[in-house]
């Protein structure tokens, strides 16, 4: 018998197309295999709402699939609650209201389903695996996981990326887009700029294979 394996996606922006492609393209197990996703499913991508969606449904199908927050995530809730209209749509958002089918903005509410509602307000800030990290945007270098702010870990970018601080496990984040997956002693990147033209990366463990499909 195999042993398990984790499967961790890098950021998709609304690119369902390339989701479905990559999912295709690994052998991922639902009766065994753990699937995480780093956050920012939402945004300047074609399909935001269905990229939610077959998340949603490939978790019914398993009980083993795992969502972090992304920054876009957080945007979204702050716009739905009122507290930032300008900086969500100002980065995307548009695209995501309108795969929600509104097309103006009142202050009547959006048609987000109560599901997926539920979905944006259960995702994770981090996610501690057997010998990784698996976090959106990274860590602040010096902090203890637990002494990490929410800010950071859906914002971070330079003073992490640049840093070869050991945070006691590998760290595969997204946020922060590559040409390539990036590789070093302390960390993985993961965003690859799929909503940019480019590829949707995922990262099998505990092999360190990297799956890509092209935009």
């Amino acid at each position: 018998m195999t042993s398990a394996k984790t499967f961790i996606v890098g950021d998709i922006h609304g690119c369902l197309d390339m989701l479905k492609r990559l999912l295709d393209k690994i052998s991922w197990s639902p009766e065994k295999d753990s699937l995480i996703f780093l956050g920012d499913y939402i945004d300047r991508g074609k399909n935001p709402k269905g990229v939610v969606d077959y998340i949603l449904g490939l978790s019914r199908i398993s009980s083993r699939v795992e969502w972090l927050k992304g920054n876009h995530e957080a945007m979204f809730l702050d716009f739905l609650s009122g507290r930032d209209r300008d900086t969500f749509l100002t980065n995307g958002g548009w695209k995501t209201l309108e795969s929600y089918g509104n097309t103006i903005i009142t202050n009547q509410g959006y048609n987000i389903p109560p599901e997926h509602r539920s979905f944006y307000d259960s995702l994770k800030l981090y996610i501690e695996l057997e010998d990784h990290y698996a976090v959106h945007a990274g860590f602040r270098p010096g902090l203890r996981i637990e002494e990490q702010t929410e800010e950071d870990m859906l914002w971070i970018r330079k003073s992490f990326i640049y840093s070869d601080y050991n945070f006691g496990k590998k760290v595969v984040f997204g946020h922060t887009p590559f040409h390539e997956p990036l590789i070093m002693e302390n960390k993985i990147g993961l965003d690859t700029g799929a909503v940019y033209g480019n590829r949707l990366t995922c990262l099998e463990l505990p092999d360190g294979v990297f799956h890509t499909v092209e935009a």
